[in-house]
């Protein structure tokens, strides 16, 4: 299969003297978790993911895309999509534009791994077990706690999103990137990363997504991916006797369909 057969035609596209302000308008707006980049020539130059606009230091609206932005892979509409997974895998980046070709990076589309991931289902390898691919080194944080605790770790972490544990340890939500940059208080949990000025602050309860959406260590990972595809979630917590042990998001089941199950080298 290829990268044309699936990918979305139409793409909302940033240029790389843009403001960051706008780029977290349009991600807010349209709920993307990255925008490609382009030049004044409509050429494609770049990928901005989510993960770099909550990592943007200054609060000045002139901050510009250029300074953010990552290069992005080469994929065009006749690459396979089994190609195309490695390519968003190695440069850690859950979607990317489509050009026309090597010699024509005109943007053609974009794809990412959700849709590289709906069309994978009959795949063998997804056959395992959901504890054969999860992260097991769970962060989690509670309901009571601000924004300003929670940024930091998604970033550091590398994370996209912690689950939300009541007091007595039970999931009970998620709290993700994209649920921080669509509450619009990104500002103030940069200028206050100790937590100093609580009353500037949202606790993660009023901007976390529930219902939490788990399954259990048994669980195949197909089952798993139709589960994530259905509610149109990009992570799924594991649980063993209601008790969180594992997370599996997107980018673990794209590995076993690269890869397998077998440990990275």
């Amino acid at each position: 299969m290829k990268v044309n057969e699936i990918m979305a035609k139409d793409a909302v596209c940033i240029k790389e003297h843009d403001n960051i302000t706008h780029a977290r308008q349009l991600m807010r707006d349209h709920y993307l978790r990255g925008l490609p980049v382009i030049d004044e020539k409509q050429k494609v130059v770049g990928i901005l993911k989510d993960q770099d606009v909550l990592n943007v230091k200054s609060t000045r609206s002139n901050v510009t895309v250029e300074g953010y932005m990552h290069d992005c892979p080469l994929i065009t509409p006749e690459t396979d999509i089994a190609d195309a997974a490695k390519h968003l895998l190695d440069s850690k980046i859950g979607r990317c534009p489509v050009i026309v070709s090597g010699e024509d990076r005109t943007i053609a589309g974009m794809l990412s791994n959700s849709d590289i991931l709906a069309n994978i289902g009959s795949d063998r390898k997804l056959n395992a077990a959901v504890a054969d691919i999860m992260t097991a080194d769970v962060i989690t944080c509670t309901p009571q706690e601000n924004l300003t605790k929670v940024w930091p770790v998604l970033l550091e972490s590398n994370f996209s999103g912690l689950p939300v544990v009541s007091d007595k340890d039970e999931p009970i939500g998620m709290v993700t990137r994209m649920d921080i940059i669509r509450s619009g208080f990104v500002r103030t949990a940069l200028n206050d990363t100790h937590g100093t000025q609580p009353k500037d602050t949202t606790a993660v309860e009023k901007i976390m997504s529930t219902p939490v959406y788990t399954v259990s260590t048994d669980t195949s990972v197909k089952e798993c991916l139709e589960k994530m595809l259905h509610y149109d979630v990009g992570r799924m917590t594991v649980l063993d006797k209601d008790r969180i042990v594992g997370i599996v998001d997107r980018t673990d089941i794209l590995r076993v369909f690269v890869m397998g199950t077998d440990p990275v080298q």
